[in-house]
């Protein structure tokens, strides 16, 4: 009996901040369920749209192998988010793993609607995000230099000396 109390104390204080840390990133994984439904119904009309046989229980099967990706990378997140701490009172590390994964399935959800619309384009989602957020384009950044490299120069100097 007393073992059992060990071992059961031992596993609550392991497990703790780990349940802590999925409390706080449980909206992720009601987000995770609207993003696999999105993409479980899209993804059938862009196959009825290619003519392809529609199997429910692959469908399903697909669809229950990306919930338990997901809770796997929500354990990650969570596990990092725990172990570095958070900014704000929000576990920053964890929200980018789950903002990434999440871009990931809206990417997937996109193309198929695409696809379902008969719209033979790709979206690159990452640039989707850089216009809404209205990041400059890199060359935009760049300015002229006051100290311009001339190697011709560099070598009369080194002659010189």
């Amino acid at each position: 009996m007393h073992e059992r109390n060990i071992i059961g104390g031992f596993t609550a204080a392991v497990l703790a901040p780990f349940v802590e840390g999925w409390q706080q990133m449980l909206w992720f994984l009601i987000l995770a369920v609207i993003l696999i439904i999105g993409d479980l119904r899209f993804g059938i009309a862009a196959s009825k749209k290619r003519g392809e046989n529609i199997r429910p229980s692959r469908a399903v099967r697909r669809s229950l192998n990306k919930l338990v990706d997901y809770i796997c990378w929500l354990s990650i997140a969570t596990v990092v988010g725990v172990n570095f701490g958070s900014v704000f009172g929000l576990p920053l590390l964890s929200v980018i793993i789950m903002a990434v994964v999440c871009i990931i399935e809206m990417s997937s959800i996109i193309d198929n609607y695409l696809e379902y619309k008969g719209i033979k384009k790709k979206v690159n989602v990452i640039k989707l995000i850089a216009r809404i957020f209205k990041r400059p384009d890199f060359e935009d950044v760049l300015e002229p230099s006051n100290n311009e490299f001339n190697p011709e120069e560099k070598e009369v100097e080194n002659e010189q000396n």
